[in-house]
């Protein structure tokens, strides 16, 4: 299992080797499957929106509903105009969406398809929508691809009409439904009036009821999404995946933003909390306080089987933002940290985090892949890896304890279901991580050394 990989590391930059990431469509899609009645449209092949389809339903354990245009060798070569005009009035007719949401792939970004003229053209039923957004696959990965099409529905339908709303807008980034649950917890309790967008609670966590619907009750509406340009602040989560569309908010419809770090941690749920207490100029509920507390006493009461620990996290930026921050507050050395994500903010994030805690000779990368981690990792161990299912050959390789954390999980179960955010979702992580590191403790004591109270 991934044995013969060479302790030798050959500088790379034209190859990826067991990437760190996904392609742009997967977060375009995953990202429409947060509004609610939304049918996420892929214009290019059927087996591009298979595969997309395939990677959100393993790892969220739900289906992920999506059409294509079902491009032929024809449509490849003379353009996909009439695959897209006859697979949305066939959609419509068929599965009757309120909205679809569709990006581009490989094939029509290549040969240049006109999405924008093409929905102009198109004669829409009454009441129904069709938004776009460019996501070639060749560039960026699927965080790309998700704040993309954020900006797509936006361009569409969001509107400004002088009137405020009273709500704040909150972007909660690539999380799982149990995050954004959580969130809106968090939210409610600082009582803040908000529209999350977008909002994949009640979609991709949507509970057995013995009967299949294509569009479960939750998800972001339209309008909802209407309704944006119309808030007093707007919340973006995320030091990546969130710049460009606070950005865009401030710039197209005046909506000053505030940039937060994913609130993965005590001091990233901190910052969160505090922006949501100056909106609302309401004081800190004891509960969260009580979380808080909580949080706070775990980590010092498991800090010597934690201090000093190396680990290695890999994955989506903003998760592995927190989750760097997270293994710093439990006092362990964070000594590699990569995305494939081609940012170098990222880079930059988590290098003046390390800094901060005076933590020295760590490598941080982005747009590197897991072939790279594990070479590192071969010169020089840690004590246990942290991200996606795709690093449990690397853990089995090299014998290390591996804690799941972020995209995509493939082999466990429950995960989306729970918060990685907030004080309650660091709780969880600190309870995993410390775990991970005690059974390996357990495994490798000696018989008389090994003990129930530890």
């Amino acid at each position: 299992m991934l044995d013969l990989t060479p302790k030798e590391v050959a500088e790379r930059k034209a190859l990826r080797i067991n990437p760190c990431k996904t392609c742009q469509p997967v977060g375009a899609m995953y990202c429409a499957l947060g509004v609610h009645k939304c049918m996420p449209h892929s214009h290019g092949s059927q087996g591009c929106c298979s595969y997309h389809r395939t990677v959100l339903s393993r790892h969220f354990k739900e289906p992920a509903i999506a059409s294509s245009s079902s491009f032929t060798e024809g449509a490849s070569v003379f353009g996909g105009r009439s695959n897209i005009n006859t697979s949305v009035k066939n959609v419509f007719d068929l599965y009757d969406p309120d909205i679809m949401a569709v990006h581009t792939t490989c094939l029509s970004e290549t040969i240049g398809d006109d999405l924008t003229s093409y929905i102009m053209d198109m004669d829409l039923p009454e009441g129904k929508y069709v938004v776009h957004t460019n996501t070639p696959s060749y560039v960026g990965s699927h965080i790309n691809g998700f704040y993309n099409m954020m900006m797509g529905f936006m361009s569409y339908l969001t509107k400004k009409t002088g009137t405020s709303n009273g709500k704040a807008a909150i972007f909660p980034g690539w999380v799982n439904p149990g995050d954004t649950r959580e969130l809106k917890r968090i939210a409610e309790l600082m009582k803040v009036p908000y529209i999350m967008f977008p909002d994949h609670s009640g979609v991709m966590d949507a509970p057995m009821t013995g009967k299949y619907e294509y569009y479960p009750k939750g998800g972001t509406t339209i309008p909802e999404i209407e309704a944006l340009g119309d808030c007093d602040h707007v919340f973006g989560l995320g030091d990546i995946i969130s710049v460009e569309p606070v950005e865009f908010m401030e710039k197209k419809y005046k909506v000053p933003g505030t940039l937060l770090p994913m609130p993965v941690g005590v001091a990233a749920t901190d910052a969160f909390i505090m922006a949501l207490r100056e909106f609302s100029k309401t004081e800190i509920p004891y509960a969260l306080e009580e979380e808080r507390g909580q949080l706070v006493d775990l980590l010092l009461d498991c800090t010597q089987y934690s201090y000093q620990k190396k680990a290695a996290i890999f994955g989506d930026p903003d998760i592995i933002i927190g989750m760097t921050a997270l293994a710093l507050e439990m006092g362990m050395i964070p000594k590699y940290v990569i995305t494939g994500t081609p940012k170098e903010e990222f880079t930059r994030k988590v290098k003046a985090m390390l800094e901060a805690y005076g933590v020295e000779d760590c490598i941080v990368k982005a747009n590197a892949d897991l072939f790279e981690l594990h070479q590192w990792i071969k010169n020089e161990p840690v004590d246990v890896l942290i991200g996606s299912s795709y690093g449990k050959q690397i853990a089995k390789a090299e014998d290390i304890p591996f804690v799941r954390a972020g995209f995509p999980v493939l082999d466990r179960y429950g995960g989306p279901l729970m918060p990685t955010v907030g004080y309650r979702g660091a709780i969880r992580y600190v309870e995993k991580i410390i775990n991970a590191l005690m059974d390996r403790i357990d495994r490798d004591s000696a018989d008389e050394d090994f003990d129930v109270v530890m």
